[in-house]
């Protein structure tokens, strides 16, 4: 086509007024009021300041310490049996065949107050025993109302145990189910992530157990497809971490559904475990527990010397190297990220230089979080790379190194990520990657969950990080 046989234009720029010869504007923005902040604006008082706990506050610890909490030792307990702790021959043949041949400390501290039908606070650390502990005199309560004899199709449940992540309630059913059926107790599954048809049909089938995360068993109450109203036992494990997700009013609905007596006329239980007292949790111990006993285990806190912390300060360009360096120990090694896609890449990356790695996130289906854990679990890989949300419900007893590859926003994660090593009386070492200028955050977080850790300059390569990972000379 022809530019030059295109029409004129039928307006002319230049005809335009010039812009101080404009009519003013209808409206002045000096003229409008102050818009009010936002409730996402971070400048105002709606958000604490980054240096404040979100969910803590002094006056919480002192509510713990006016309950007075025992502190158990175990050296206490030493000796002792589960048969001396009032457990019956069934469940206690049943846990020696689970390799707890004898009570660690919590448990022996945390089974009679249960079997004496009293509300139970336990403070300590994952990896104390505390599934036991509560798993098996719930069981034997039971047993106490002619559990064993109730097989009546559809029966309610009269057991709720809540946990704040599908992998937590798998874990706490391994544990709690064999218990359950050496005395002819069934258990069932609730969490999403999965169709409900199954657990529906168990639960119309009849169970006395019901083990799950808040947000299906809300789901199927609404629906009224479970009923509560016969649960006479209640816990809540890691309570602080279901606040953290946002947990805290659906527990709370979720527990005014269960009975608040027994059959007997007593009082129905709640049993509630936390690694820290937040208000959150605060909360559930004012509205649910009735004078509760107290307990807490000396050496099961984080500064346990069954656990060694490192800090590493590190270029940035370099942590790559440093991860894999770390992980190629051969011990089983957790590697904590902050984001899902570095998740991802860590694991390819270890892959690619030999190291056999797999990820947790939550982008993965239930199956493949299920299968990534249990690879990691029976052998088949060293080294699991995790987000804090999918990592919640990781419990094994013989991961040797924890890598905090990016640092922790709150001293609370740091206390759940260094968790999951040093488990059962075993040792571990938990390594955090940090920057030189994350130096002082990292000591202010260190200082509030009261932990002693060297920091050291480092880099890939050192002798250090070789002796960390356990790679022998």
């Amino acid at each position: 086509f022809d530019r030059d046989a295109r029409p004129a234009r039928s307006f002319d720029r230049s005809d335009r007024p010039a812009r101080d010869d404009r009519a003013p504007r209808s409206f002045d923005r000096t003229d409008r009021p102050d818009r009010p902040a936002r409730v996402g604006d971070r400048s105002s008082d709606f958000y604490p300041k980054r240096d404040a706990a979100t969910h803590y506050s002094p006056e919480d610890d002192v509510k713990l310490e006016k309950l007075k909490a025992e502190v158990v030792t175990a050296a206490d307990v030493e000796g002792v049996s589960f048969g001396d702790l009032g457990l019956g021959d069934n469940i206690e043949r049943q846990l020696a065949s689970m390799g707890a041949a004898a009570p660690f400390a919590i448990q022996a501290a945390t089974i009679p107050d249960v079997l004496a039908g009293r509300d139970v606070l336990g403070r300590g650390r994952t990896g104390s025993g505390k599934t036991i502990a509560f798993g098996a005199p719930l069981v034997e309560k039971l047993m106490e109302n002619n559990g064993a004899k109730n097989r009546k199709m559809g029966r309610k449940p009269r057991a709720l145990i809540l946990a704040p992540t599908r992998e937590l309630a798998m874990q706490i059913d391994r544990t709690v189910q064999p218990i359950a059926r050496s005395v002819g107790l069934f258990t069932t599954q609730v969490y999403g992530g999965v169709p409900q048809q199954r657990q529906v049909g168990a639960l119309n089938r009849g169970v006395d157990i019901v083990i799950g995360t808040p947000g299906r068993i809300e789901d199927l109450i609404d629906q009224g497809r479970l009923d509560l109203s016969e649960v006479v036992v209640t816990v809540l494990d890691e309570a602080d971490h279901m606040c953290d997700l946002g947990f805290l009013e659906p527990v709370q609905r979720i527990i005014r559904e269960t009975a608040t007596v027994r059959p007997d006329g007593a009082r129905a239980q709640k049993l509630l475990f936390s690694a820290t007292l937040d208000k959150g949790v605060a909360k559930l111990v004012d509205e649910f527990l009735v004078d509760p006993a107290v307990h807490e285990v000396a050496g099961e806190d984080q500064a346990s010397a069954t656990i060694d912390h490192r800090v590493l300060l590190i270029e940035q360009r370099d942590k790559t190297a440093v991860i894999e360096q770390l992980a190629s120990g051969g011990g089983k090694t957790l590697v904590f990220a902050r984001t899902r896609a570095f998740a991802e890449q860590l694991a390819d990356q270890l892959e690619d230089a030999g190291i056999r790695s797999t990820s947790l996130h939550g982008d993965l289906n239930q199956a493949r979080r299920t299968r990534n854990l249990q690879l990691l679990t029976s052998g088949k890989v060293n080294v699991l790379v995790a987000t804090d949300v999918a990592a919640r419900g990781i419990h094994v007893d013989d991961i040797e190194l924890v890598v905090q590859a990016d640092m922790p926003d709150e001293y609370k994660t740091y206390m759940h990520r260094s968790g999951r090593t040093g488990r059962a009386g075993k040792e571990g070492t938990v390594v955090t990657l940090i920057t030189r200028q994350r130096r002082r955050r990292m000591e202010e977080l260190l200082d509030r969950a009261e932990i002693d850790a060297e920091m050291i300059e480092a880099r890939s390569g050192d002798r250090l990080i070789d002796e960390l990972a356990g790679v022998q000379a």
